[in-house]
C-alpha cells in the first residue's frame, strides 16, 4: 500500500536524503520519495511486514518528526506564519545589539548621537565587562527565538548525518564561544591593569556576527518558504474548485449534503452559475459549461442529455440534473491533483547530480572550514581571523540552492501544465519529453476524431439517394461495423427511419445480410459482393477515385445486382495539421501509424504533409515499430487515444494519452492531454524544454555560487587582492542564494501557450457566412469542412435553422475566399458579415 507522512525539521536537500535514506533501510518498504517543499514523504510498503508507526519511528530516529498525514495530533501552525513571527522577533533584538556593538561607530560615521546612559554603562575600557556582557544578554532571546538551527543542527551531527543546520549551528555557535571566551579575556585584563588586552577583546566580541548570521537565515528562509508556497499555488487552485456542498435528491426531496456523502448514482441539480461538484451524465435539462480550469479551453462547452459533465466545471446559463457517476477520490479533478502532486514528488534524472552532491557537501564544507583555519593560524595569522575565516566559509556553504533547484521548477511546470489541461505524471517523463527527436502519432483518434462520417452517397440507376439510405441505416443497425455508426448518424441526420430486419446475418470482416420489405439485401465490401456474385463493374472504377482521397467505400447489394455505394471517411481534427507543422518546425520526426489500408493512410499523409505514414498496423505491432526506432538511436515520444495504443504507449520514451483521459490512458501514459488536440503536445514539449532549461540554469548558478562563494570565505584571495568576507555577509549570500533558485524557478509561472493567444485572437475575427441550399445534415457537415480547408480558418459552425455558418480566423482571409470555397460545392452565398 502507500501511504502519506507529514515530515517537520527539513531544511535542505540533505535532510530530505536522510529522511529517505532511513525509511528505505526498513523491511518491507519498496519505495519512497520525500518531498522537501511541502513536507511530506510517500511510502509505498508491505503492510504485512511494516507498521505506519514503525516508518514514523524510523523518521524520528533520523532525527526528524514524523506523522501520518491526517491524523497529526495538533493542527500545524501556517509555516509561514511562523517563520514571519522569527524573523520579526529576531530583528527587533538585533537592532538594538547592533546599535550597542557598534555605538561608537554609529557616532564616528553618520554622526548618530550617543546618549549619556550609554556614555556612563557601556562607553570605555573601564565598562568593558558590561559591555560585552549586555551584548551577550540581547543576544539570548535570538538563539531561542532559532534554537531549531542548533537542535537540529548538533542531533544531525552526533549521528555523523550534518546537513544545512549543522553549518549555521557551528559557525553561530563558534562565534558566540569565541565571545564567550572574549568576557573572559576582557576580565583578566580589568584584573591586572592590562588596557590593551581590554580594547583588543572588546573590539572582537562577535556577538554581534553570531545574532546577525541567525537573522539574515531566518530571513533567507522567510523568503524561501513564502516563495515555495507559491510553487503549488496551481493544485491549491483546483482543490478550491469543488463545492463543500451539493443539491441531492433523495426520495423526491430536494437535499444539501456535504460533499463527501455524495454517493454514486445520486441525482444532482445544477443551477445557473453553480459548480460541478462530482462527475457524471446528464439526464434532464441542458446548458453550457465553463471547462477552463481543466481542460484550458476558454470557450463554453454545450451539455446537453447523455453527455459528460466533469467535477470542478462552473455551469453558466441553464439548469439541469445529472447522475453521479464518479465520486470522491475517483472523481477527473481528485485524478488531476493526485497526478499534478505525484509529478511534485518524483526526481529527474538530472537531479541525481544534485542529490549526491548534496550527500557529501556538509562534510566537505566542515573540513574545508577547520583546514582554511588551521591553515591561516600556521601561516600566521592570529586566531580571531582564522576563526572569522572558518565562520564564514561554513555559513555561506548552501546545500539548499543545490537541493532545490530541481524540485521547485518540477512543481511549478507540472502545475503550469494542468492550466493548460496537460497532466505530466513524472518529472522524469517531463526531462526525457525535453529531448526526444521522434514523435510517433496514432491516426484515429488522435490525428482525426475517431468518428467516420458518410460523405458520398451514390445509388446505381434506378435509385435513389433517400431509398439507398433508406436500406443502408436499416441493415446497419443491426451491424457491429465501424461503419456502421456513421451509417445511422447520416440517416437520422436526414430523418429517414430505419426499418426491422429478418434473417440477419453478420459475417465478421465481409459485410451483412438482411431481407427488408420481404427482399434479401448484402452490405460489405467489394469482395463480399463478387462472393455473392453480384456485378460490381458500374463502380469500382468510379469508387478507385474516392478511395484514393481517403474514403472508405461500403457496398450494398440486392440478390441480383448492385444498388449502390455509400463513402464514408474519418474527419482530421481541426488543428491535426497546424500540431503536425508546429513539430515539425522544433526539428522533430512526425511518423503517423495507423491500421487503416495504404491508400486511406497515404492520402492523409498527403493531406497532413507527414514525411512518414506505416499502415495496417495491428495494435499488438504498434509497439514493434517504438522498439525498432528506439534500437535505430532514436528518442521518442508515441501519442495515441490511450485504449488499444497501450502497448505502444508503455514502449516509448514517454507515452503521452490524448483524449478526456481513460482509465487505461492514465495507466499507460507518461502525460496525458485532457483536451482532444494535438496542439498540447506541441505546448507540453515547449513546456518540458522551458522547465529543463530553467533546472540547468539553477544548477549551474547553485555550483558556480558554491565554487565562487567557498574559496572567497576560506581567504584564497586574500594575499593577491586583499579580499576576506565578513561571516555576516557570508551568512546574506546563502540566504539569498536559494530565494535566487526559487524565484528563477517561478518564472516558470510565465510560461504561455503560443496556441491559446492565437486562437483568442482568431475569435476576435469571426465572420458569418449566409448559405442558401443547406437543407440537410450532410449539406451542414460539407460546408463546414469546406470552410475549415481555407488556409487561415481555425473553424466553421454550421446552423440550418438560421441559414449561416460561423467561422473563427486564425488571421485576415478575404471574403472571396470564403465565398469561392462554398460556391464550389453547389451553394450559394447570400451575404459575409
Amino acid at each position: 500500500m502507500k501511504q502519506k507522512f507529514h515530515v517537520t525539521g527539513m531544511t535542505c536537500n540533505s535532510c530530505s536524503g536522510h529522511v529517505e535514506k532511513a525509511v528505505k533501510n526498513l523491511k518491507g518498504v519498496k519505495e519512497v520519495v520525500v518531498n522537501l517543499l511541502s513536507n511530506n514523504m510517500i511510502v509505498a510498503y508491505n503492510e504485512q511486514l511494516l507498521r505506519e508507526e514503525e516508518i514514523v519511528e524510523a523518521v524520528v530516529q533520523a532525527g526528524y518528526d514524523a506523522s501520518v498525514a491526517g491524523k497529526e495530533k495538533k493542527e500545524r501552525n501556517d509555516e509561514i506564519g511562523e517563520m514571519k513571527k522569527k524573523l520579526l522577533l529576531s530583528v527587533s533584538f538585533l537592532i538594538p545589539l547592533l546599535y550597542l556593538s557598534m555605538h561608537s561607530m554609529f557616532y564616528e560615521w553618520f554622526g548618530f548621537p550617543i546618549p549619556s546612559w550609554m556614555q556612563t554603562l557601556f562607553h570605555g575600557v573601564p565598562n568593558a565587562i558590561s559591555f560585552s556582557f549586555a551584548q551577550f544578554v540581547v543576544l539570548l532571546p535570538i538563539f531561542f527565538v532559532n534554537q531549531q538551527y542548533f537542535k537540529t543542527g548538533f542531533k544531525m551531527l552526533g549521528k555523523r548525518t550534518p546537513n544545512m543546520d549543522s553549518l549555521i549551528a557551528l559557525g553561530s555557535g563558534a562565534a558566540v564561544l569565541y565571545g564567550m571566551m572574549a568576557i573572559f579575556r576582557i576580565g583578566y585584563g580589568l584584573g591586572h591593569g592590562d588596557s590593551v588586552l581590554v580594547e583588543k577583546y572588546m573590539m572582537d566580541l562577535y556577538f554581534e556576527s553570531a545574532g546577525t548570521i541567525l537573522t539574515l537565515i531566518t530571513l533567507g528562509k522567510y523568503l524561501e518558504t513564502k516563495s515555495k508556497g507559491r510553487t503549488s499555488e496551481a493544485i491549491k487552485k483546483l482543490m478550491n474548485l469543488t463545492p463543500k456542498t451539493a443539491n441531492v435528491i433523495r426520495n423526491g426531496e430536494e437535499l444539501q449534503l456535504q460533499l463527501e456523502k455524495v454517493v454514486v448514482d445520486d441525482i444532482l441539480i445544477i443551477r445557473p452559475g453553480g459548480g460541478i461538484p462530482v462527475d457524471g451524465i446528464i439526464i434532464e435539462g441542458a446548458s453550457s459549461v465553463d471547462e477552463s480550469a481543466i481542460t484550458g479551453e476558454s470557450i463554453p462547452v454545450e451539455k446537453k442529455v447523455s453527455d459528460f459533465v466533469i467535477s470542478g466545471t462552473i455551469n453558466q446559463m441553464g439548469s439541469f440534473k445529472f447522475r453521479a457517476t464518479k465520486v470522491g477520490s475517483d472523481t477527473t479533478l481528485a485524478k488531476i491533483i493526485e497526478l499534478v502532486e505525484e509529478a511534485s514528488y518524483s526526481k529527474a534524472p538530472i537531479s541525481k547530480l544534485a542529490d549526491q552532491i548534496s550527500g557529501v557537501f556538509v562534510p566537505i564544507v566542515i573540513l574545508i572550514a577547520i583546514i582554511a583555519a588551521v591553515t591561516w593560524l600556521f601561516i600566521g595569522k592570529d586566531f580571531e581571523f582564522a576563526l572569522s575565516i572558518g565562520i564564514s566559509v561554513l555559513v555561506i556553504s548552501c546545500p539548499c540552492a543545490l537541493g532545490l533547484a530541481t524540485p521547485v521548477a518540477i512543481m511549478v511546470g507540472a502545475g503550469k501544465g494542468a492550466e493548460y489541461g496537460i497532466l505530466i505524471k513524472s518529472a522524469e517523463s517531463l526531462e526525457i519529453l525535453s529531448r526526444v527527436d521522434t514523435v510517433v502519432l496514432d491516426k484515429t483518434g488522435t490525428i482525426t476524431e475517431g468518428k467516420p462520417r458518410v460523405w458520398e452517397v451514390v445509388p446505381s440507376d434506378g435509385w435513389n439517394h433517400d431509398r439507398l439510405l433508406f436500406i443502408a441505416s436499416s441493415l446497419e443497425q443491426n451491424s457491429e461495423h465501424p461503419l456502421a455508426e456513421a451509417v445511422i448518424r447520416r440517416a437520422e441526420a436526414e430523418n429517414i427511419k430505419p426499418v426491422e430486419v429478418l434473417d440477419f446475418i453478420s459475417i465478421p470482416g465481409k459485410g451483412v445480410k438482411g431481407r427488408i420489405q420481404g427482399v434479401m439485401y448484402l452490405a460489405g465490401s467489394l469482395s463480399f459482393m463478387k462472393e455473392n456474385r453480384i456485378d460490381t463493374t458500374e463502380f469500382e472504377v468510379f469508387g478507385k477515385r474516392f478511395v484514393e482521397e481517403g474514403k472508405t467505400p461500403l457496398y450494398f447489394a440486392d440478390e441480383t445486382r448492385e444498388i449502390g455505394v455509400l463513402f464514408a471517411q474519418d474527419v482530421i481534427k481541426q488543428n491535426s495539421k497546424k500540431a503536425i507543422s508546429e513539430l515539425e518546425k522544433m526539428g522533430l520526426e512526425v511518423i503517423m501509424l495507423t491500421g487503416d489500408h495504404k491508400a486511406t493512410t497515404e492520402a492523409i499523409r498527403k493531406e497532413l504533409g507527414i514525411s512518414r505514414a506505416v499502415a495496417e498496423v495491428l495494435p499488438q505491432d504498434k509497439e514493434k515499430e517504438i522498439r525498432i526506432l528506439q534500437e535505430a538511436g532514436r528518442k521518442v515520444v508515441m501519442c495515441g487515444d490511450g485504449i488499444n495504443d497501450s502497448p505502444a504507449l508503455t514502449r516509448a520514451d514517454v507515452g503521452v494519452a490524448i483524449g478526456s483521459g481513460t482509465d487505461v490512458a492514465i495507466e499507460s501514459a507518461d502525460i496525458v492531454l485532457i483536451k482532444n488536440d494535438l496542439l498540447d503536445l506541441v505546448t507540453a514539449i515547449r513546456l518540458s524544454k522551458n522547465v529543463m532549461g530553467n533546472i540547468k540554469t539553477n544548477l549551474f548558478w547553485a555550483f558556480f555560487y558554491n565554487t565562487i562563494g567557498i574559496p572567497l570565505a576560506a581567504g584564497v584571495f586574500y594575499d593577491m587582492l586583499n579580499w576576506k568576507l565578513s561571516p555576516m555577509f557570508g551568512a546574506l549570500a546563502m540566504s539569498m542564494s536559494s530565494v535566487c533558485v526559487v524565484t528563477n524557478a517561478l518564472r516558470i509561472r510565465n510560461f504561455k501557450s503560443n496556441f491559446v493567444m492565437k486562437k483568442e485572437e482568431g475569435r476576435k475575427m469571426n465572420k458569418v457566412i449566409y448559405v442558401e441550399g443547406m437543407e440537410c445534415g450532410h449539406c451542414k457537415e460539407t460546408v463546414e469542412r469546406t470552410l475549415k480547408g481555407v488556409e487561415g480558418v481555425l473553424g466553421a459552425t454550421a446552423d440550418l435553422d438560421k441559414k449561416n455558418v460561423v467561422v473563427e480566423l486564425e488571421k485576415e482571409v478575404s471574403v472571396e475566399a470564403l465565398k469561392a470555397a462554398v460556391e464550389a460545392k453547389g451553394y450559394k452565398v447570400s451575404s459575409i458579415e
